[in-house]
């Protein structure tokens, strides 16, 4: 009975530890060093005009990608689910392949597909414009980072939803867009709004895919996670840390509200 104590006790602490040392010590870390020099600096650091813009940018193309994975995410989920087509477990796999490749890999991924020298970046050449180095290069890459969120979401979701739902909803007349919108949608929107939220909060933090096709302009293109990086390099900690405790906030944010969400779910 001692030794299991010991061993249960042990067991708790050596978590505890790990958690401590990786993730509550590295956060209140970079809280303390944004406000070592005062309320002031913190302050000035972060209204100074290139760091809000980089924020806003971020935010702004964090949305536009976040809403383009809620659709295609619960689009693809669906699929996925409700139909049986070959080379489905394929594609199902592949859902997970941008938790598994590194960041910059999939930057470059991006960066072959619409360059100039690709039929991609080719074509929207001689129709007039670039994709490349813009803004919609940004978004391509924060969606690329961030599909698996909604769609990992949905589907759980979907397996455990009761057809007997669907078939009372038809039985009673329904059509089956009014049972989509009615009946399936709101048992799926938990899932979509939860994943849009994790999307959310990683594409305020992406850098690896961003840096490579963004051309990093000042006010068009620079996004917050490439602005700290090159304040870090100016040797401006203070600049760089300020600007990180805003994005971790949100992050914090964004995570407690999908845990309420979550709560509300299982709750009801």
């Amino acid at each position: 009975m001692l030794q299991g104590r010991w061993w249960s006790w042990g067991f708790r602490s050596t978590v505890m530890l790990y958690f401590i040392v990786l993730i509550i010590f590295p956060i209140i870390g970079i809280y303390g060093q944004s406000f070592s020099s005062g309320w002031a600096a913190f302050a000035e650091n972060l209204t100074e005009p290139l760091a809000w813009k980089a924020v806003l940018l971020t935010v702004k193309l964090a949305l536009i990608a976040t809403v383009v994975n809620m659709l295609i995410g619960t689009m693809s989920a669906w699929v996925l689910i409700r139909y049986r087509f070959p080379g489905r477990r394929l594609l199902n796999s592949l859902v997970d392949l941008p938790f598994a490749l590194p960041t910059a890999v999939a930057g470059l991924m991006i960066l072959l597909l619409l360059g100039p020298r690709s039929a991609v970046g080719g074509l929207a050449e001689q129709l007039g414009f670039t994709i490349l180095f813009h803004q919609p290069a940004i978004v391509i890459a924060m969606v690329f980072v961030t599909f698996p969120f909604v769609i990992r979401a949905v589907q759980p979701l979907l397996e455990e939803m009761d057809s007997s739902e669907e078939e009372a909803a038809y039985t009673l007349g329904a059509t089956k867009a009014a049972t989509f919108w009615k009946v399936i949608l709101p048992n799926m929107l938990p899932g979509i709004l939860s994943g849009a939220m994790l999307a959310f909060s990683r594409a305020l933090a992406e850098f690896g895919a961003v840096v490579l096709v963004a051309g990093n302009i000042p006010g068009k293109t620079l996004i917050a996670s490439v602005y700290i990086f090159g304040e870090i390099e100016s040797d401006n900690t203070i600049g760089a840390t300020a600007v990180s405790v805003l994005l971790l906030t949100f992050s914090f944010l964004i995570l407690w509200t999908v845990n309420y969400v979550q709560m509300r779910r299982k709750g009801g």
